[in-house]
């Protein structure tokens, strides 16, 4: 009992750390964003995305890793093995060092045809094109062997160093926005080096940090092949889920740009920011949540390990959706109100993108459960198969005259079907009783969805677009949103747990 409540505050404490850095990094990246905008021009500003998107592609190969790293790191540290934990490390910064090294020849082979034959840019621009492409190049390197780092510090549940770091960090590119102004060097070349030089900053810190609180940190090169064999197996297998990861993102970002040109990917590229900033709500929380999830199962508590996925799904999507409804119905205001000139296709993709943000909270501790288990083969398979038929599919469509906004329809009912299976595999992995998923889960949030959306569309439809109206949706959001989650969102136990501490904090409990 008391290991339990010590890990609800850490879990707390952490997230209250993570959505400080949190509040600092969203406002200061919606500025910085508009003023890159403004002074790249959309064009330049699209050139940038789908460029930067090309390199993108290829950390597929990474990300399976990083989820392999984070598991182990997760499972040594809740058993307590030093020496085995040491190991893990080490083995993960060897196989980051090959992945970085092939993205590399990846991307100054086949990603590099890719730009000169297939994107489109106007030819004008296509030097400047090239300085973004070898920054990119070289900030990806970078990033992936920075990884085991970062994954060490969320597996010690450190979150103040992210808090901390993250600020350095969004006041770097403050800075960027500043010079790029006074930059006497073409916009888009500047900004593309100064992003990889603060890139570069903040990397050397994680990596400074990790060395001095974390002994395992200190890299050793002695090859322990049996754990190379069994990370590189998980990774492996992770592959397919990854792999359609980068195919729905940058792979959509590369068939707009085929199908409709570089104007384009600036409007996806502001929905990526629009999304980016309201997923941070709920990023903090499960970035707190999540190394909990991987050790009660290293422990064997599955009670608990099921207790903290409901809560995470529940209380992520909440959080989520407490911010989304203003900006799902005050979309086009918000955009006009952020960049004055908004990018055609910009408001209906930060819509769908959001919504589509909305289904995914609920499989995150679905996500990191299975990881959990290090069974991810069929899981991998499945759910990686479900989600690739997005690249195809959408293909189809846009080919058969769809509008580009289609890709994202696409995207979302897909995804919906992947969350289902999601669910029935877990099922036999951890016991997971779905009947208790749906009923702590999808039938609170979905109920709590149907009642709070009503009197703010009401307000919406019944008043003329303008600041007052921005203003009398958002009160009627918060009262709405915030009546329904507690009243039905929230157990019963959650209810009387929150009035508690509200009540501590206004001082006015007897």
């Amino acid at each position: 009992m008391q290991d339990t409540a010590s890990n609800n505050k850490r879990i707390a404490k952490n997230t209250l750390m993570l959505y400080v850095r949190m509040l600092f990094t969203m406002a200061v990246s919606l500025y910085t964003s508009r003023v890159v905008l403004q002074t790249l021009g959309v064009e330049d500003y699209g050139i940038f995305n789908v460029v930067g998107g090309v390199i993108s592609m290829f950390t597929f190969i990474n990300s399976s890793m990083i989820s392999s790293t984070q598991r182990y790191l997760n499972f040594e540290l809740a058993k307590g093995e030093a020496t085995r934990l040491r190991s893990v490390f080490s083995t993960s910064l060897q196989i980051h060092s090959l992945i970085a090294l092939a993205i590399i020849l990846l991307g100054e082979t086949v990603g590099l045809w890719f730009l000169m034959e297939k994107l489109v840019i106007p030819q004008e621009r296509m030097g400047a094109a090239m300085w973004v492409y070898q920054c990119s190049i070289v900030s990806c390197a970078v990033n992936i062997m920075s990884a085991p780092y970062n994954a060490d510090i969320i597996a010690h549940e450190k979150m103040s160093a992210f808090a901390y770091i993250s600020i350095l960090e969004v006041s770097l590119k403050l800075a960027i926005v500043y010079l790029l102004l006074v930059s006497p060097i073409d916009k888009m070349i500047a900004y593309a080096i100064l992003t990889l030089l603060v890139q570069l900053i903040i990397r050397f810190i994680y990596t400074g940090y990790c060395h001095r609180h974390f002994e395992e940190s200190h890299m050793s090169w002695a090859l322990d092949r049996p754990l190379l064999r069994e990370m590189s197996g998980f990774a492996g297998w992770s592959f397919f889920g990854n792999l359609a990861h980068i195919l729905y993102t940058q792979g959509l970002n590369m068939m707009l740009n085929i199908f409709f040109g570089p104007l384009v990917n600036a409007a996806r590229g502001i929905a990526v920011q629009v999304q980016a900033a309201v997923q941070q709500f709920v990023s903090g929380f499960q970035t707190a949540l999540n190394p909990q999830i991987t050790k009660n199962f290293a422990t064997g508590d599955l009670n608990q390990m099921h207790s903290l996925m409901f809560r995470s799904a529940r209380f992520s999507f909440l959080l989520l959706f407490f911010i989304s409804l203003p900006v799902l119905l005050e979309t086009d205001f918000l955009l006009k109100l952020w960049l004055k000139d908004v990018p055609e296709n910009a408001v209906v993709f930060t819509q769908i993108m959001i919504c589509i943000s909305l289904i995914y909270t609920t499989a995150n501790p679905l996500v990191v459960a299975n990881q959990a288990t290090g069974r991810v083969k069929v899981y991998q398979i499945v759910v990686g198969s479900i989600l690739l038929l997005i690249l195809p599919i959408s293909y189809i469509v846009l080919k058969a005259g769809a509008p580009a906004w289609s890709v994202f329809a696409v995207h979302f009912c897909v995804e919906s079907v992947a969350q289902l299976s999601r669910m029935i595999m877990l099922r036999k992995l951890i016991n997971l009783p779905v009947k208790e998923y749906l009923k702590n889960i999808y039938i609170p949030i979905l109920s709590t969805v149907a009642v709070s959306f009503i009197c703010p569309l009401f307000v919406h439809l019944q008043m003329e677009e303008g600041w007052l109206r921005l203003i009398a949706v958002g009160c009627t959001c918060v009262a709405s949103v915030g009546l329904a989650s507690f009243f039905i969102g929230f157990t019963k136990h959650e209810r009387v747990f929150f009035l508690d501490k509200a009540l501590r904090v206004l001082k006015i409990r007897k």
